[in-house]
C-alpha cells in the first residue's frame, strides 16, 4: 500500500480563520487599538481636523492595509508559481467627500477613489508579472472589500 499525495487544495468545506484585537478610546478622536501578540497603534486624526495627530487616521490606516494585504497576497501568489521579485513599493492616495461623514446622507461617508501605485522589483516578463497581479487582486481581502464597497480602485502595478 502506497502513499498518495495530491497538491490540490480541497475547498469543499469552510476554512474559517478568527482573529481577534481590542481598541481603546480616551473620549477624544485618539483610538489606541490592541492587536494581542502584534502590539498596539493608534489612530488619530490631525490637528487641523480635531484630532491630536497621534497616529494615522482611521482611513489612512485602512489604506495602509489596503498596500499591506496587497502585498502578503502577492507574495503567497508570487510563491505558489514560482515568480521571483525582490520586493514591491506602494504609493497610494484617496479622495473622499467629507460631507458624507459630516451627516449628509446623500454622499458616501467613506472612500469614493482609492489610488495605489505598486512597484513591483522584478526580473520576470511582464506576461508572468500580470498573472501574479491578476491572482492577487482576486484573492486580497481588503482590496475586494474596497472595491464591493463600490469605491473606484485604481490599482497600478508597475515593473522596476
Amino acid at each position: 500500500m502506497g502513499t498518495t499525495v495530491t497538491t490540490e487544495k480541497d475547498f469543499s468545506k469552510p476554512i474559517v480563520r478568527r482573529k481577534r484585537m481590542s481598541a481603546r478610546n480616551d473620549g477624544s478622536m485618539r483610538t489606541v487599538v490592541d492587536a494581542g501578540e502584534f502590539g498596539t497603534f493608534t489612530t488619530d486624526e490631525p490637528t487641523q481636523h480635531g484630532g491630536g495627530g497621534g497616529g494615522p487616521s482611521p482611513l489612512q490606516a485602512v489604506l495602509g492595509a489596503l498596500c499591506g494585504c496587497e502585498a502578503v497576497t502577492f507574495h503567497r501568489t508570487a510563491a505558489e508559481l514560482g515568480f521571483v521579485y525582490e520586493g514591491i513599493d506602494f504609493d497610494a492616495d484617496f479622495t473622499i467627500d467629507v460631507r458624507g461623514r459630516m451627516g449628509d446622507r446623500s454622499v458616501r461617508p467613506h472612500f469614493q477613489r482609492v489610488r495605489v501605485e505598486a512597484r513591483v522589483r522584478t526580473d520576470e516578463s511582464t506576461e508572468r508579472l500580470a498573472a501574479v497581479v491578476e491572482e492577487t487582486e482576486a484573492r486580497c481581502p481588503v482590496f475586494n472589500l474596497i472595491r464591493d464597497a463600490r469605491v473606484e480602485v485604481d490599482m497600478a502595478w508597475i515593473q522596476v
